[in-house]
């Protein structure tokens, strides 16, 4: 069973209650077909290498969803007029890496407590989003960011939407795994935009600062 934990000095605070948790741990006999997590944080370059390479991840994929513009480029979405969000498309293995745990480590790659950016980038297409995909998808999702919530009551709201899954647009084949194709643009990319400073100070050493962590 996976909680999602948040240091906050030396207390730890749960985003999810136990029976939620617990939920997240049951597996189905004979193993379960993979699954789909889809979440939008800010910049998609930055939310893949949080999770790529992540035991029971099969993989990330950089896309477009939540809007009405069916098979966008990566110009009209960052115009702000197709009401897609940057996202990222997670295929996991329930067996190996629970929602909960997939949960956990968004949590601690964004800011949730802005509305429509993320760090220097501003606009809806910015905007931090859980796109369930089913209902324990969706109970996990609010449970966590009831938990989220409360734990952070002087930080102000939890901007984060909790909506149902739509149509996920993969993004033009330069933007997948971009982290890895352009190492140095990447880097300088992610401490211009104020990205790592934003989210040691939320979240100190739980901070998701590109994969690294484990």
């Amino acid at each position: 069973m996976m909680l999602l934990l948040v240091m906050f000095g030396f207390t730890a605070l749960s985003f999810l209650p136990p029976a939620a948790g617990a939920a997240d741990g049951r597996r189905k006999a004979g193993g379960p077909a993979p699954e789909k997590a889809t979440f939008a944080g800010g910049c998609f370059w930055c939310m893949e290498p949080p999770f790529d390479g992540l035991e029971g991840v099969v993989s990330v994929s950089a896309g477009y969803t939540g809007g009405g513009k069916k098979d966008p480029t990566y110009e009209e979405v960052s115009s702000g007029a197709t009401g897609h969000a940057e996202s990222i498309e997670i295929v996991y293995d329930p067996s190996k890496i629970g929602y909960a745990r997939l949960l956990d480590i968004f949590w601690h790659s964004i800011d949730p407590f802005v509305r429509d950016r993320q760090f220097c980038d501003v606009g809806t297409q910015y905007r931090t989003a859980i796109f369930y995909h089913n209902e324990e998808q969706r109970k996990l999702a609010e449970a966590s960011k009831k938990g989220l919530e409360e734990a952070n009551r002087s930080r102000g709201p939890v901007y984060t939407e909790i909506v149902p899954a739509s149509t996920f647009f993969r993004a033009e084949e330069y933007h997948q795994k971009y982290s890895k194709k352009n190492p140095v643009r990447y880097k300088f990319y992610r401490w211009s935009c104020g990205r790592d400073a934003r989210l040691g100070e939320l979240w100190g050493e739980a901070a998701r600062h590109g994969g690294e962590e484990r």
